[in-house]
C-alpha cells in the first residue's frame, strides 16, 4: 500500500515536470512578429506626455532576470542614452506589462529595464532621423546590447521593422515642461496667423483685409450695369456692387472671403456665359489713397485689354 502511494506520487510529479517543460519549450519557440493584417501607422498618433503617479507595481528598487540584477532608477530627469532598439508584437499582445497594463502592439509604448514606470520618452532613429514619443510601461529587453523594446506600431513609425533593430537616441520627457512648451507653441501659432502686417513706425496701426472680387462687366450705360447687377443678386448671396471709374460702370461680385467660395462662384458664372475677371484687393484705411491709385491704374489696363478682346475677357463694354 505504501509502495503504491509512493509510485503514484512519483508519477504525478513526473507529469507535472513534463507539463512545465513542454510549456517552457512552447513559449521559447513561439515566434514573435507583426499582425497578419495591414496597419496604417500614420493614423496612430504619438503618446502624449502627461503627469502620472508611479505605478504601484514594476517600480521595486531592484529585480533579477536570468541571474542579472537590475536597479530601477528613482527618477528619469535628464535621462538620455544611445543604444540598440528592438520591437515586440503578436507574441505578447494583450499580455500584462510590468506596470499591470495590457500590452497593445498598436499603442505607442515601450519596455526599458530601469526607467521608472511610467516614463515618456522621445526616440530618434539615428539612421533615418525619424522621431516618435512613447510611454514606457514594461520591462525589457533582456538580450545583450539592447537598450529598449518598442511596440510593433512604434517600430513601424520609426522605420525599423525590416531590419528588426535600429540605433536610437532616447530622451526622457518631463510632462510639465512638455505641456508648457506645447502651450507656448500653440500661442505663437495663433499670434502669427492673426498678427497684422508690419508697418513703418510712423504709420498708423491697422488690420489689412485681403478679399477676392470678380469683375463681370463694364458698361458706358448705367442701366445696363444695373440690369446685370439685378441678375447677379438673384443668383448669389455675396455682395454685388457697381463702381464708376474712367467713365465706365464696373459690375463686381465681392468681397468673397474664401478661395473655395470664389471657385464655386466662378464656376456658376461660366454656366451662364460670363467669365469673371478675378481680382484680389487689400483694403487699408490708413493709406487708402495709395491703394486706390494702384487699383485705378490696374483698372485702366484691364479696360483697355477688354476693348481689344471683349470675347476673351467676357467684358460687355457698350
Amino acid at each position: 500500500m505504501h509502495n503504491y502511494r509512493f509510485y503514484r506520487r512519483i508519477t504525478w510529479g513526473l507529469l507535472f515536470v513534463s507539463v512545465i517543460i513542454l510549456n517552457g519549450c512552447a513559449t521559447k519557440h513561439k515566434k514573435d512578429g507583426p499582425p497578419d493584417y495591414y496597419v496604417d501607422e500614420t493614423k496612430i498618433p504619438n503618446a502624449v506626455p502627461k503627469v502620472e503617479p508611479l505605478s504601484r507595481i514594476g517600480n521595486q528598487a531592484s529585480y533579477v532576470v536570468f541571474g542579472q540584477r537590475y536597479y530601477v532608477m528613482r527618477s528619469s530627469k535628464h535621462y538620455e542614452e544611445q543604444g540598440i532598439a528592438s520591437w515586440y508584437g503578436t507574441q505578447f499582445h494583450t499580455h500584462h506589462t510590468s506596470n499591470g497594463e495590457r500590452y497593445n502592439m498598436l499603442a505607442m509604448t515601450a519596455a526599458h529595464k530601469t526607467l521608472p514606470l511610467p516614463t515618456y520618452i522621445e526616440v530618434t532613429n539615428l539612421i533615418n532621423h525619424r522621431q516618435i514619443i512613447v510611454k514606457v510601461n514594461d520591462r525589457g529587453p533582456f538580450e545583450a546590447n539592447r537598450l529598449i523594446d518598442l511596440s510593433y506600431v512604434a517600430a513601424k513609425k520609426l522605420g525599423m521593422l525590416g531590419h528588426g533593430t535600429a540605433k536610437v537616441n532616447i530622451k526622457a520627457i518631463d510632462p510639465v515642461e512638455y505641456y508648457k512648451h506645447a502651450t507656448h507653441q500653440a500661442s505663437n501659432r495663433h499670434e502669427r496667423y492673426h498678427r497684422p502686417l508690419p508697418l513703418p513706425h510712423h504709420e498708423k496701426s491697422y488690420a489689412p483685409a485681403a478679399s477676392v472680387y470678380f469683375q463681370v462687366g463694364a458698361f458706358h450705360n448705367k442701366s445696363h450695369a444695373e440690369h446685370l447687377k439685378k441678375r447677379l443678386v438673384a443668383m448669389f448671396s455675396v455682395p454685388v456692387q457697381i463702381n464708376l471709374s474712367h467713365s465706365l460702370y464696373h459690375v463686381k461680385i465681392g468681397p468673397i472671403k474664401s478661395n473655395t467660395a470664389a471657385a464655386q462662384i466662378n464656376k456658376k458664372l461660366k454656366t451662364i456665359g460670363l467669365n469673371g475677371k478675378r481680382e484680389t484687393q487689400t483694403i487699408i484705411a490708413a493709406n487708402a489713397s495709395l491703394y486706390e491709385k494702384a487699383d485705378a491704374d490696374e483698372e485702366v489696363v484691364n479696360v483697355a485689354k477688354s476693348k481689344k478682346s471683349a470675347d476673351a475677357d467676357s467684358f460687355d463694354i457698350t
